[in-house]
């Protein structure tokens, strides 16, 4: 299968803008999370050889998540101006590297990512770039994650597999997880008194918030003991949060079904990039050492090799 790379353009340009201290050019730009970005999508580029690829962003208006939950990202202390700045900045780049942008009024770039991978997982080989781990509910057999954990160094690439070894739960269990635990970082409540390791547990053995309900809806007291992990208090919790439980999943679960026009052409990237214009946009920036690494050597351009039966795991 051919291989299509989705970039999570937001969380990458803040993972950059927090893990490379200010920096900034010779025309007083800082300039930490576009040197970032590009350096990152310089490296998928020399290692995942992409047949396709395209970049997602989230847009300022509220989502429908926020229209649904006021209190949704309410807690997320609001970012620095400077990393803010940077962001049209990163599309200047992806322009000059030939790489379509993707995003949609009331949708965040996850449920962007979410129905551009669902509608060409048949056919492709997929790999999603991204700073979080939100879109490790998307994973199937031809959809993986290509997180950056720490730093801009630190790559994992989550499968199936990899997901387990980690939760102990399937891909698709994630936003069961969450619905439970809840996620502090989208201000996402779950049931209180929660945690990670009762979420996981509870999951394992119902699967899912739906199954969970239909059983311990309808247990007797008596039948509590059959469940070793389940005390009446944990029971009382589960029972009192069904609601939020269930709007936390909701709030979790990435929609694919984003009415946007999108048809594999406007992801071909078999050509790749035109060399001058990825050097005239990384140039802009005074990115020298970023437009060594287009060149080899003997100062001709780097020309990745293709191999549709490479296995990045």
């Amino acid at each position: 299968m051919k291989r299509l790379v989705l970039i999570d353009s937001n969380a990458i340009v803040h993972k950059a803008f927090h893990a490379i201290p200010p920096l900034t050019n010779r025309d007083g730009e800082q300039v930490n999370a576009i040197y970032g970005f590009s350096s990152i999508l310089l490296k998928i580029i020399s290692d995942l050889n992409p047949d396709y690829i395209a970049a997602t962003y989230d847009l300022p208006a509220p989502t429908f998540r926020h229209l649904e939950y006021d209190a949704y990202k309410a807690t997320r202390v609001k970012a620095p101006d400077e990393l803010y700045e940077q962001i049209p900045k990163s599309q200047e780049i992806l322009k000059g590297f030939n790489i379509n942008v993707f995003q949609k009024e009331g949708y965040e770039a996850d449920d962007v990512i979410g129905t551009i991978a669902r509608k060409f997982s048949d056919k492709l080989e997929i790999l999603i770039l991204t700073g979080d781990l939100d879109t490790l509910q998307l994973i199937d057999e031809n959809i993986r994650v290509y997180a950056l954990r720490k730093g801009m160094s630190d790559i994992v690439i989550y499968d199936a597999e990899k997901v387990f070894e980690r939760y102990e739960l399937q891909p698709d269990q994630m936003i069961d997880y969450k619905g439970l635990r809840g996620d502090p970082s989208d201000n996402i409540p779950g049931i209180k008194g929660v945690g990670e390791k009762t979420a996981s547990i509870l999951l394992k053995e119902f699967h899912t918030i739906e199954n969970m309900y239909k059983i311990l809806d309808k247990i007797k007291p008596s039948e509590i003991k059959k469940y070793k992990f389940l005390t009446p208090k944990l029971l009382e919790k589960i029972r009192q949060e069904k609601q939020m439980a269930f709007f936390s999943k909701k709030l979790s679960t990435i929609y694919d079904k984003v009415p946007i026009e999108v048809e594999l052409k406007d992801l071909d990237w078999k050509k790749g990039y035109d060399i001058k214009n990825a050097e005239a946009a990384l140039d802009k920036y005074h990115f020298g050492s970023l437009i060594n690494r287009l060149y080899g050597r003997e100062g001709k351009p780097r020309v990745a090799k293709i191999n549709p039966q490479q296995k990045l795991i």
